[in-house]
């Protein structure tokens, strides 16, 4: 796990390494960051997704920053998960 995890709380923001919004942090589940339904990148709302712990680069304040830009970020959020296709990048939760 990141030596950043130690210092990622709740409701802190996810930026893209080019500063734009990615989400808001729910809290850290094992080696993901799980997001705030409200960040849901499908527009929905309903779920949580996650990002890898390993996509940070840097907790500057009350800033996740991470080591891709926001865009490549929220589709990787879209598409990870449970699904085998993601094996260890974090992902979506059903029914959350």
């Amino acid at each position: 796990m990141s030596g950043y995890a130690s210092q990622i709380r709740q409701y802190m923001e996810v930026v893209g390494s080019d500063g734009r919004h990615v989400g808001t942090v729910d809290r850290l589940e094992e080696d993901r960051i799980k997001l705030t339904k409200q960040d849901d990148p499908d527009g929905s709302g309903r779920h949580h997704h996650f990002l890898p712990v390993s996509s940070i680069a840097a907790v500057d304040g009350p800033k996740v920053r991470l080591n891709l830009p926001a865009d490549r970020a929220r589709a990787l959020a879209t598409i990870t998960g449970d699904s085998p296709l993601a094996a260890g990048m974090g992902g979506m939760s059903s029914g959350c």
